[in-house]
């Protein structure tokens, strides 16, 4: 089993693909809205202490001693209202970081096209990418990135993607060389394979992010390992840091009978609980992938597969992000992301801080070469044949 999803085939537990993305703070479960003021959250004319800051602005506009870039002084402004919040999920995007979020979240990125363990080893080199037209391979060890020491630094974050060139210093073995590589704009990948065991088909479909199409492009995989005959399914979704929740119940609802609930969100003056609402459902085994950056939309859709379905969890216990986020984007193109609720499990239970646990818990094992042996998958293929 381990050469037929063995680490040179599949993924094993971190989808840092090189993007420009931050971590999974800047992720997580979005919701948009744009309507506030509309809405009547807050009344300008009747808010005294918005009356106060205004003053303020304009006072400062006028007697500064010295010129004033009102658009900075009014981010820092934005940026110091969420940071009052004190709040991880709650945070100010630049026009930068916010297209980022939005290239990430539209399933394309701006990258290399490698996945690394570790911070720095490379457990998948994705074809058609740059990085699969140079000279880097599974197992490399990426070192430094334009003359910079990884260390404990994110790769993703390190990566040059306006069109220069980078330099990594890669270890292959005992030997050192030196890669140049460009970012260019990539697909985010969604894998998947069919294996048969003991005359048994089980499929496999990696989720690596929940990007506005995340369902569409799920049909489709889950379509064709079915076309292929299978009895079961594994759902990778290791690494996998949330996205849109739309995804996460679309998905769900495939799977489920109508009815099952998928998540309930308690607001600041209501709670709610959405139900599958489809008539499609499946009835053979699913077991679910799972690790400690497993977040958000993903612990969504581990949890109600989990217990409106009776899927089987295999890993390590995820993230524990049980909060869900607005944003607002600006019309400098910044964002203001925030929280607005939190979101429970079909039994009601709240997984913020504590994550979700595994039936079986595996931990990733390394073999005499010091190439790991991807146990978790392997565990999953054992359950179902």
């Amino acid at each position: 089993m381990k050469n037929k999803f063995g680490l040179s085939i599949k993924e094993i537990i971190v989808i840092i693909v090189i993007t420009a993305i931050t971590t999974s703070l800047t992720t997580g479960i979005i919701i948009y809205n744009n309507n506030v003021l509309e809405n009547g959250a807050v009344n300008i004319n009747k808010d005294k202490d918005l009356k106060e800051f205004l003053k303020v602005y304009a006072n400062l506009n006028k007697d500064y001693y010295e010129d004033i870039d009102k658009g900075k002084m009014l981010d820092s402004a934005i940026e110091a209202m969420v940071d009052y919040l004190g709040e991880d999920y709650s945070t100010y995007l630049d026009k930068d970081e916010t297209y980022s979020l939005e290239k990430e979240l539209s399933g394309t990125y701006k990258g290399i096209g490698i996945s690394v363990i570790n911070n720095n080893r490379i457990y998948k080199v994705y074809s058609d990418t740059p990085a699969s037209k140079v000279d880097l391979q599974v197992d490399d060890v990426i070192i430094k990135v334009n003359g910079k020491d990884v260390d404990n630094e994110n790769i993703a974050n390190m990566i040059d993607k306006d069109g220069n060139e980078n330099v990594l210093v890669v270890k292959r073995g005992e030997e050192t060389h030196e890669v140049r590589v460009k970012a260019e704009e990539i697909n985010s990948p969604l894998n998947r394979e069919v294996v048969e065991v003991n005359n048994n088909k089980i499929g496999y479909i990696e989720i690596p992010t929940f990007t506005y199409k995340v369902a569409v492009e799920f049909r489709k995989a889950l379509e064709e390992v079915e076309g292929e005959g299978i009895n079961s399914l594994i759902i990778d979704l290791r690494s996998d840091t949330g996205g849109f929740l739309s995804g996460a119940s679309e998905i769900a609802s495939m799977f489920l009978e109508k009815d099952k609930v998928i998540y309930s969100l308690e607001e600041k003056d209501k709670k709610q609980t959405f139900k599958d609402d489809t008539d499609e459902k499946r009835d053979y085994k699913i077991v679910v992938l799972i690790n400690g950056s497993t977040a958000s939309a993903s612990e969504v859709l581990a949890s109600a597969l989990k217990e409106s379905y009776g899927a089987i969890l295999i890993g390590s216990s995820t993230f524990g992000k049980g909060k869900v986020q607005q944003t607002k984007t600006l019309d400098d193109g910044s964002m203001v992301k925030y929280t607005t609720a939190k979101w429970y499990t079909p039994s009601g239970e709240c997984i913020d801080e504590v994550g979700l646990f595994p039936d079986y818990a595996v931990k990733l094992e390394e073999d005499e070469e010091g190439h790991y042996i991807d146990t978790q998958l392997n565990k999953a293929i054992e359950v179902l044949k």
